[in-house]
């Protein structure tokens, strides 16, 4: 019993090794060719492993960067997870200030890997669903944020949280993609009329 469990052990960590392999891999193939010229056979030979073996893991290339998008974009909903309690309008600015700013860092120091998947967003079906996908996770926990301000009193209550949380987030995302493309040096011209477009439209 004992040797049994020990060999599945043995066998699940190989396992977790050889995915990781393929998604380092992939990382590094990705970044440096882009998402419609990089193979799965590239990867698998990156990652010197075999395609049965590969092919336990991820399906094909999408599969495999939706992996990676998920890694990455966990960062940034760690980021839309910080607690959201203010007390006050510029107790509220002060808090959206800093979240937006660690989004656009985000965007700035993962922007090698979003630009493969801004690429695969308009390529492939898979990645386009998981990004629609990630988006309205996005919008959810910012909808709840604004429906907590609007029972605290500070935000106004005859708008749609749903609605206006769709919007915030499109306007990040919007910015997201630009920082991605360009690179800015800095974001705080960004950071500062962002956030107070927002909280001067939505707070009391």
């Amino acid at each position: 019993m004992t040797e049994k469990n020990e060999t599945l052990t043995k066998r699940q960590l190989k396992s977790l090794q050889t995915r990781e392999n393929l998604l380092d891999a992939a990382s590094r193939i990705f970044v440096e060719q882009g998402f419609q010229k990089t193979t799965i056979t590239q990867i698998i030979k990156q990652a010197d492993t075999g395609y049965g073996t590969a092919y336990v893991h991820f399906k094909n290339k999408d599969d495999i960067l939706i992996a990676l998008m998920e890694d990455v974009m966990n960062k940034f909903y760690e980021i839309a997870e910080l607690p959201f309690r203010p007390s006050s309008t510029d107790e509220a600015l002060q808090m959206i200030q800093k979240q937006v700013r660690m989004f656009l860092e985000m965007a700035k120091k993962e922007h090698r890997m979003l630009s493969v998947v801004e690429e695969a967003i308009g390529q492939s079906d898979a990645v386009h669903h998981k990004w629609s996908e990630i988006r309205e996770r996005f919008i959810h926990r910012i909808a709840e944020d604004i429906r907590f301000s609007q029972q605290s009193g500070i935000a106004y209550k005859d708008v749609d949280a749903e609605m206006v949380s769709r919007g915030w987030f499109y306007s990040n995302e919007m910015y997201l993609w630009e920082i991605v493309r360009y690179n800015p040096d800095s974001i705080e011209t960004i950071v500062h009329n962002l956030s107070t477009m927002y909280v001067r439209g939505l707070y009391q």
